[in-house]
């Protein structure tokens, strides 16, 4: 099959979880036989290996939309105009900056790019269609999340390729947007739904979710799990000298970063060996919130016991993963995943994980783990001790984690269940329902 795989970059600020899934999935695509080709959006892709990988020109380039939204000016100008402001050098800058923008300003922008051919961003998509008319004719367009669906009826019509849609995490972005205008995002998501062949939810939990929030029948819906490229994870030779605490996602509230470092003071002072690692990385507008982070660490006397690690990726990453003894992402809201799970799990290494999303689904598919209730410090606290104090126990349940990944979570086994959607929808619409069984 010729897919492309429309994906917006994150500009290699944060640690991105969707950049991670789909740039998995089209690796072990193009290893099955497949043709799929990376379209990056808004920004450049993060990904720390593109051998091998088919990649496009930027379109919707960040600061295009940016300001094709505020002036009609910018939505007229040449194209010579719109290549100059797609500068990958230049929209990594913009990444770096993210924060800035207001959260009604990204409504209204989120808003206009739902409504595609009628958007203020209506240029960049007749660019984007005319470029895989011309370049690539596919079989199936793969859009990576919900919010860019409105380039779908567009694609369908011009192109009359096949459209699958990825679902992972958008509620927590359009549930962040201020009122009116949340409701209407989550109408106008709904809408263009309709010129949707197949969704692919990462989750059991999220699909149901998803289904009723967007009115999206049960023939569309398929679960494919994410996975990881387990070849590339080994376990640590032996457990960490020190009991190390880990937190790998971006470093910011909504994934509770100052809840497990309130977990982590509590436990200190029964442990006072303990050590906490944050990675994952952030963006200029994270900045206070990390030095927040840095005071209280040093106020209660643990400064030298807290590291902050700048955005890291390959093999610094995976070193990274093996020097802990446990992993815990406290997320405020429930996750759709989290691939941070079958990072650590991977590497042999045990998570504790608030009660909630998908983490109670991953935790009984995997046996690696422990849950707790959610955003009460004291609870995670009483989660972790018995882990970190017993580095045997922590090593034993990580392991049993490890086995259940390689067997259930390779990326190569999550690349079959998407394919086969793909081929459903080619052959005929509305075959049922796809799971991980």
């Amino acid at each position: 099959m010729r897919l492309v795989y429309l994906m917006p970059g994150a500009g290699g600020t944060f640690y991105c979880e969707n950049c991670m899934r789909d740039a998995g999935l089209i690796r072990a695509l193009t290893d099955m036989g497949h043709q799929p080709l990376m379209v990056p959006l808004y920004l450049p892709l993060q990904i720390d290996d593109r051998g091998g990988l088919r990649e496009s020109p930027i379109f919707f380039g960040g600061i295009n939309v940016y300001l094709q939204q505020k002036s009609a000016l910018f939505r007229k100008t040449p194209r010579w105009v719109d290549r100059l402001l797609d500068s990958p050098r230049l929209l990594r800058w913009a990444a770096s900056k993210a924060g800035m923008t207001q959260a009604r300003d990204l409504a209204a922008t989120m808003l206009s790019m739902l409504q595609g051919e009628d958007g203020r961003q209506a240029k960049e998509l007749d660019r984007l269609v005319a470029w895989l008319a011309t370049e690539e004719k596919p079989d199936v367009v793969c859009i990576s999340n919900a919010l860019l669906l409105g380039s779908a009826r567009r694609i369908r019509r011009d192109l009359g390729a096949a459209v699958a849609c990825a679902l992972q995490d958008e509620d927590i972005f359009v549930d962040s947007l201020p009122d009116p205008e949340r409701q209407q995002v989550w109408d106008a998501i709904a809408e263009r739904a309709a010129d949707v062949d197949a969704f692919l939810a990462v989750s059991r939990y999220y699909a149901d979710f998803m289904a009723e929030r967007l009115r999206i029948p049960p023939e569309k819906m398929h679960v494919v799990h994410n996975g990881v490229p387990t070849a590339n994870y080994a376990t640590a030779p032996a457990p960490p000298d020190a009991p190390t605490l880990g937190f790998l996602e971006r470093i910011f509230p909504d994934k509770g970063a100052d809840i497990v470092l309130d977990a982590f003071l509590l436990l200190r002072e029964r442990h006072d060996r303990l050590r906490l690692r944050f990675a994952g990385g952030w963006t200029s507008g994270d900045k206070p919130f990390i030095d927040g982070l840095r005071r209280r660490a040093a106020d209660h006397g643990a400064a030298g016991a807290v590291d902050v690690l700048p955005n890291i990726g390959g093999e610094e990453k995976l070193a990274f993963i093996r020097s802990l003894s446990v992993l815990s992402v406290p997320a405020r809201h429930g996750e759709a995943f989290g691939m941070y799970v079958l990072e650590a799990l991977a590497s042999g290494v045990p998570v504790v994980l608030p009660r909630h999303g998908a983490f109670p689904e991953l935790i009984e598919a995997t046996g690696g783990g422990v849950l707790y209730e959610p955003n009460e410090p004291e609870a995670l606290a009483a989660a972790l001790e018995p882990l970190l104090a017993d580095p045997q126990q922590a090593r034993e349940l990580g392991l049993r984690g490890r086995e259940a990944v390689l067997e259930r979570f390779d990326i190569a086994h999550a690349a079959r269940n998407a394919a086969g959607v793909y081929e459903s929808i080619l052959a005929a619409p509305s075959q049922g329902e796809t799971t991980d069984g």
